[in-house]
């Protein structure tokens, strides 16, 4: 027997979904139409729904100079960020499959007890030992500078994680035929290892792209120089704390600026990005 769906159930779920991307995109929406209106039209809260006459006005200036507040253009600021989160990114795929794949592929002694402990500092983000790299970072001379703002953060667990249980889903069976091939680990490794989390490997390395550009405290504390800063840090410096002092659309045109490197990010890497995430066999 066939089941009769009423309409209204199949366009429940739609209209549902709907309202939540009008939720969400909403204040979206209010940053670009802000970024082409002029400061007073804002400061007054007679901003329109629309976009404005000073669309090239404002992101010439932004580009250019980066407002009032910030003494540096927000390409170079762009840059800073693009720099430091690619960095991570990178740095904690490569340092994850390299301890996943030890703890996973070598017998030796207390590695249980090396994965636990790589494990356990999930509960010390950075806010919570952010004193003592600090430290470390002013110590060995590495404050305003790119690996300064990328080196503390590349390690994690999650990560290693992630990579471990991955690699104990390879069967045992390419093991095997690699060690009668005569492959060293190495060679197992990159021939065998690194193609089947190609899948993996993108879906980290989105989310850890966009966890280090939103990083604000780390770069906040140890960059001086205003060419150091990243865009997250530029935007606050931007909100003066006179709102008369304010220049909102070149606030609202930076923060717009600096939504397009992570979203071009996630549409270029969509497809692998969902299959790292949704595949059960590799």
């Amino acid at each position: 027997m066939v089941e009769r769906r009423h309409w209204f159930s199949d366009m429940l779920p739609h209209l549902i979904l709907t309202i939540g991307v009008g939720i969400l995109a909403f204040p979206v929406w209010l940053a670009v139409v802000g970024s082409t209106w002029d400061a007073g039209t804002i400061a007054n809260g007679t901003m329109p729904l629309y976009p404005g006459p000073y669309a090239v006005e404002n992101y010439t200036r932004a580009l250019g100079h980066g407002g009032r507040s910030s003494g540096e253009p927000v390409g170079m600021l762009m840059l800073n960020s693009f720099v430091m989160a690619l960095a991570i990114a990178l740095g904690k795929i490569a340092i994850s499959m390299i301890s996943a794949y030890a703890v996973v592929y070598f017998r030796f002694p207390f590695r249980m007890a090396a994965f636990w402990l790589i494990f356990i500092t999930l509960m010390l983000p950075v806010e919570v030992r952010i004193y003592p790299t600090y430290q470390v970072v002013a110590q060995v001379g590495l404050l305003d500078t790119y690996a300064g703002l990328a080196v503390p953060l590349i390690a994690s667990a999650t990560a290693t994680l992630l990579f471990r249980q991955f690699f104990m889903t390879i069967p045992p069976e390419l093991v095997e035929a690699s060690k009668i091939d005569g492959a060293g680990p190495l060679k197992f490794f990159k021939d065998t290892v690194l193609p089947l989390s190609i899948t993996t490997m993108a879906a980290l390395f989105v989310i850890q792209f966009i966890y280090g550009w939103n990083q604000y405290l780390w770069p906040l504390l140890i960059t001086t120089r205003p060419d150091m800063q990243t865009i997250v840090v530029g935007i606050k410096k931007l909100l003066v704390t006179q709102d008369a002092l304010t220049e909102w659309q070149i606030a609202m045109t930076t923060a717009v600026l600096a939504m397009l490197p992570p979203v071009l990010v996630v549409l270029v890497m969509q497809k692998l990005f969902v299959r790292g995430l949704v595949e059960t066999e590799k």
